[in-house]
């Protein structure tokens, strides 16, 4: 497993003066009941917030991570933060999430391994989760998010953002509680989870599942490097290639060779090197458990469900609503954007933000994304 911070023993929901960009720890006071059905019985969530909130809690924006993210928007990497914040730049005074005036809110997601309730966190018995932590969906992780909501007395977000997975449960938040959600930002996701991303999924599922040290998913107590590394590894590895598009690896990479290495002799290409880069990054900070636990979730993603269909579902939106779509992204193409746009009441198209990063593109290309940020802002 990555490293996991182990949260203090005893936490607190925020408070006026605490640091910006402090990690913090909420804690559910009852079990949360799930939609497969059974329940957690106890549920952490952490956060960080940048900004004041003001006395009415009107504020609040809710920034929510993709797949590996966590609740480190902003900020350097230092103890209990691997790495630098995955969207620099877009939170701070004078930026687009200005935090003299806006009250900035990230959660670390149900299941993630920054901080918040997962597969490598200890149940009430003292015994680690592993395979014995239940399946989520994206609803199950709304919920706990209403919860911490309900802890920092903000009846209504002013702003709700995500792209990718985030974006899922940000869609989530507008559909489940649509009085509950002012404006809405919506970044390369879709209505729901396609046969061809549950395949992609799949590949990256079986290459952690089938790692000798994945042990059924109860690993989190081996020794040091002798968890499901490998299969972690080659899933990213997968993954990596979907966030990206063809056009921007050819750029980069062509047909070389990686420095010395001769790839006709058990060398490496470039774009070899570079997958296995990402891999060990993700290996060094993320948890194979939580890995497993967050895709399932992904693929349980359809906001139709039970709500009579996709275009029911959409039309219970009432945020103002922009639907960002990446150019280039070959994952969650540009038609699943335009089928939320022209589902969202009051949604005024799609916002297409040009990138040759493909997929990625909604975390490098800020500048587009703290433009539509201002946009609805109103500024």
């Amino acid at each position: 497993m990555g490293p996991t911070a182990a949260p203090p023993p005893a936490t607190g929901a925020w408070q006026e003066g605490d640091p910006p960009g402090r990690r913090r720890w909420a804690a559910r006071t009852g079990p949360l009941p799930l939609e497969a059905g059974g329940e957690l019985p106890a549920v952490r969530l952490a956060y960080e917030t940048w900004g004041r909130r003001a006395a009415d809690g009107s504020n609040a924006v809710l920034v929510l991570h993709a797949l590996t993210g966590d609740s480190h928007v902003t900020g350097p990497a230092e103890p209990g933060h691997p790495t630098p914040g995955w969207w620099q730049g877009l939170i701070g005074p004078g930026r687009a999430l200005d935090t003299d005036r806006w009250f900035v809110v990230a959660p670390n997601v149900l299941g993630g391994c920054q901080g918040s309730t997962g597969p490598s966190s200890r149940r009430p018995d003292g015994r680690r989760w592993g395979s014995a932590f239940p399946f989520l969906t994206t609803r199950d992780q709304v919920a706990a998010e209403a919860h911490l909501a309900d802890l920092l007395g903000i009846d209504r977000w002013a702003l709700v953002i995500g792209g990718s997975m985030g974006g899922m449960r940000a869609l989530e938040w507008a559909v489940a509680h649509p009085l509950r959600t002012e404006a809405l930002l919506l970044l390369a996701c879709p209505a729901a989870t396609s046969a061809e991303q549950i395949a992609w999924s799949a590949v990256q599922l079986h290459a952690i599942r089938s790692d000798r040290n994945w042990r059924g998913g109860d690993y989190h107590d081996a020794a040091p490097g002798e968890g499901p590394h490998r299969g972690l590894g080659l899933a990213r590895r997968l993954a990596h290639v979907t966030y990206r598009s063809e056009a921007e690896l050819a750029a980069r990479f062509h047909r070389a060779a990686q420095g010395t290495e001769d790839p006709w002799r058990g060398g490496r290409y470039q774009v070899e090197s570079y997958l296995d880069h990402h891999a060990a990054k993700l290996v060094r900070r993320f948890d194979a458990g939580s890995y497993v636990v967050l895709t399932e979730a992904m693929n349980s993603h359809d906001i139709g469900r039970g709500r009579g269909g996709t275009a029911a579902a959409l039309r219970r939106v009432r945020a103002r609503t922009l639907v960002a779509a990446i150019d280039s992204d070959r994952l969650y193409p540009p038609a699943q954007q335009h089928e939320l746009a022209a589902g969202i009441p009051g949604a005024d198209g799609v916002r297409v933000i040009e990138s040759p990063y493909g997929h990625d593109g909604f975390l490098i290309e800020a500048g587009q994304v703290a433009a539509l940020v201002r946009e609805l802002a109103g500024e």
